[in-house]
């Protein structure tokens, strides 16, 4: 018989597609699910008995947690889960990972390391030289995008080196970290999108930019359809996942002239448009992962 588990989300927004859609999931298979603002959370440090907080009461008893972290809250609601994982609570994606996964600079070098192909790229502050830094890269059009975007947000597509450039000065000027990346052309537009969970791809979409835009994110205008990956693809998209650490992951891919290129891994990838484009049950992947999973601690001992 299937252990009922208590199951806590860590999400600012009940509304939310991919909260309620877990939400759902859980209570179909018989889990009872709370949705926790992991803002509103406050803990007691205590080496000898550690203690999370929420609405004046202790949280206890929890069987595991789903960590649906946005950009902006990263610094708080990763101590959050971290605060978790010390009193022994099983987490989907564990802190270290969330943190490694949102640092673009540090997980593209961690797949770099192990051999992962992505776009040539080039990473800086404030270079002294503009011109050498392009010629890390190669001509343009090049993609230029500060580290701590997301959605496609602080991404530029300069298409000419005096473009590069201007974009270049003016990023420096801001005084963010930026990375410079080949264009891939050949793609016209479009990526895919793999839903990593556990040591399988379950799902996987293409997705298109629209008319005269070259981000292919659905949060601008882009479409999205399911895609049959390459066997390179698919073995490409859970290798980069583990790298990072993660246990559920969106891996980015864009298909090139070379083969595929790892373009980003996502701790807290969207549910909506993937289970739309492919009809997938993926919110019910991720409760099967953890029923499987969650007696598991962070050191690999039940």
């Amino acid at each position: 018989m299937k252990k009922r588990l208590k199951i806590a989300i860590l999400s600012r927004n009940t509304r939310l597609y991919s909260t309620k859609r877990l939400v759902e999931a859980g209570i179909k298979r018989g889990h009872d699910m709370y949705v926790i603002d992991p803002l509103r959370c406050y803990m007691n440090l205590a080496t000898d008995n550690p203690e999370i907080h929420f609405k004046g009461r202790k949280l206890a008893g929890l069987d595991a947690i789903i960590p649906r972290i946005g950009a902006s809250v990263t610094f708080y609601a990763t101590a959050v889960l971290r605060q978790f994982e010390m009193t022994g609570v099983f987490t989907l994606n564990d802190s270290d990972a969330i943190v490694r996964a949102r640092d673009k600079l540090r997980s593209l070098q961690l797949l770099s390391r192990f051999g992962i192909a992505m776009p040539v790229t080039g990473f800086a502050h404030a270079p002294d030289d503009t011109e050498d830094l392009m010629k890390l890269v190669g001509d343009a059009p090049m993609i230029i995008k500060l580290t701590e975007g997301s959605q496609g947000q602080g991404v530029v597509l300069a298409e000419t080196r005096q473009a590069a450039e201007s974009v270049i000065d003016a990023f420096r000027g801001l005084n963010a970290h930026f990375l410079v990346q080949r264009f891939v052309k050949e793609a016209q537009g479009a990526d895919l999108r793999c839903f990593v969970v556990g040591n399988k791809v379950v799902a996987a979409m293409k997705r298109q930019a629209r008319r005269g835009e070259f981000r292919a994110n659905l949060h601008k205008g882009g479409s999205a359809v399911e895609v049959k990956l390459s066997p390179k693809e698919r073995d490409m998209a859970i290798h980069a996942a583990e790298v990072i650490g993660l246990n559920v992951a969106g891996v980015d891919i864009i298909r090139s002239t070379h083969g595929p290129l790892i373009l980003e891994v996502n701790s807290s990838p969207g549910l909506e448009g993937i289970e739309a484009a492919t009809k997938k049950d993926i919110a019910g992947e991720i409760m099967a992962f953890i029923e499987k999973n969650s007696k598991r601690r962070r050191n690999g001992r039940t």
